[in-house]
């Protein structure tokens, strides 16, 4: 399969890395000569897609194509040059232009009675602000108090485009669902930690949440597929609080970090599986938990005397990003690591074969790195609880 990923940032890495662990052979295509993902394709076209010729000559030769981007315009543009040229497309417009709007996806989740946090007025302080249109972490803010509310939102204006929504506490899980085919499949649960900007900054599996709301999970994934007319791939992000599962966000496209921790897990490559059913093959049947192994997925940052953990926000700041195999312990790593530098990142994965050998073998990854680098301060970044 010749595979061409279309955005270099952290989906791009995610998808670059997954193609390689399936064999594909890849060409990256990003307006950034220093994309993150360049060190991990076969091949790398500069270019911007501005024009229908410039995606004739970049297009060229490929089997299918995986947009690894937000940028509406852009998707916009290569949907319609996709369905001129039959070239297969590993992403549904529809169902991502419901779950790229948190006030879309808001209420899609209220008219089918599913679970997810209240909504302003109807909940107190503390609220959580977001961005309708963004993704993750990006833009999000904690109101504690009906001052800090209209500090920030003085009117009507200035609140457009925004969520305002309880906030919930209590531990966050993912949940990656396909749908070709007239089928719906669930994969792995995985779980999901997070810095104190609330962006995630590790990703465990198999989860720790028993297996009845395992499986309240999948019907809420299914649910929602259904709901949309997912043609693709989804990720879903619930919160549990109080002993029930709160939907916090969907995105219909191909996530980043967690595809990488279920591939390490079970076996699964949600690349693989996305690009083959957009091709038109059936989704394949999820293997059995059984069969899982525990990985730990993990944010680290490197400077002077001190080694950091932090979402992967931290990671967009780094330069190109290349695959290590035993990296001081890990089995592998994501890194622009270099031998002379001394401010560089990377993501960890350890696997182990029970979630106490993955986690004990992640301290001593840890404490590897500070010994070998001479890091006498070690940060694990922390949500602060705003109760």
């Amino acid at each position: 399969m010749r595979l061409a990923v279309v955005g270099g940032k952290l989906q791009g890495v995610e998808a670059c890395y997954l193609a390689l662990k399936a064999g594909w052979h890849t060409r990256l295509v990003d307006r950034h000569p220093d994309a993150l993902a360049r060190g991990l394709c076969d091949e790398f076209v500069l270019s911007d897609l501005a024009r229908e010729q410039d995606m004739r000559r970049v297009f060229g030769g490929v089997d299918l194509v995986l947009p690894a981007l937000e940028d509406q315009g852009a998707l916009e543009a290569l949907c319609r040059f996709c369905a001129v040229a039959g070239l297969p497309l590993a992403f549904d417009p529809q169902a991502y232009r419901v779950s790229s709007s948190k006030i879309a996806s808001d209420k899609l989740f209220a008219d089918r009675g599913i679970a997810a946090p209240k909504p302003w007025p109807e909940a107190g302080f503390p609220l959580i602000a977001k961005p309708s249109n963004g993704s993750g972490s990006r833009g999000i803010r904690i109101l504690r108090s009906m001052e800090q509310l209209c500090a920030a939102f003085p009117d009507e204006e200035a609140s457009a485009g925004w969520v305002l929504q309880e906030y919930l506490h209590g531990p966050s899980y993912s949940l990656e669902v396909a749908a070709a085919g007239g089928r719906i499949r669930c994969f792995q649960v995985t779980d999901l930690f997070m810095d104190e900007a609330y962006d995630c900054k590790r990703v465990t599996a198999p989860t720790e949440l028993p297996a009845g709301l395992v499986a309240e999970f999948e019907r809420i994934g299914r649910t929602i597929a259904e709901a949309v007319g997912l043609r693709g791939l989804m990720d879903v992000e619930v919160i549990l609080d109080g002993g029930r599962l709160n939907v916090l966000e969907i995105d219909a496209r191909l996530p980043s970090q967690t595809p990488t921790a279920v591939f390490w897990s079970s076996g699964v490559n949600l690349v693989q599986i996305l690009g083959e059913a957009a091709c038109g093959a059936e989704l394949p049947p999820p293997p059995a938990s059984s069969a899982c192994r525990a990985v730990v997925y993990e944010h680290i940052r490197v400077s002077p005397g001190l080694l950091q953990t932090g979402g992967e926000h931290m990671m967009a700041g780094s330069g190109v990003l290349r695959l290590h195999s035993d990296f001081y312990g890990a089995d592998e790593a994501l890194s622009d690591y270099a031998p002379a530098r001394d401010d560089w990142r990377a993501t960890l994965i350890v696997a182990g074969g029970s979630r106490r050998e993955a986690w004990h073998k992640r301290c001593e990854v840890m404490a590897d790195i500070r010994r070998t680098f001479a890091l006498g301060r070690f940060l694990e970044s922390e949500p602060t609880d705003p109760l």
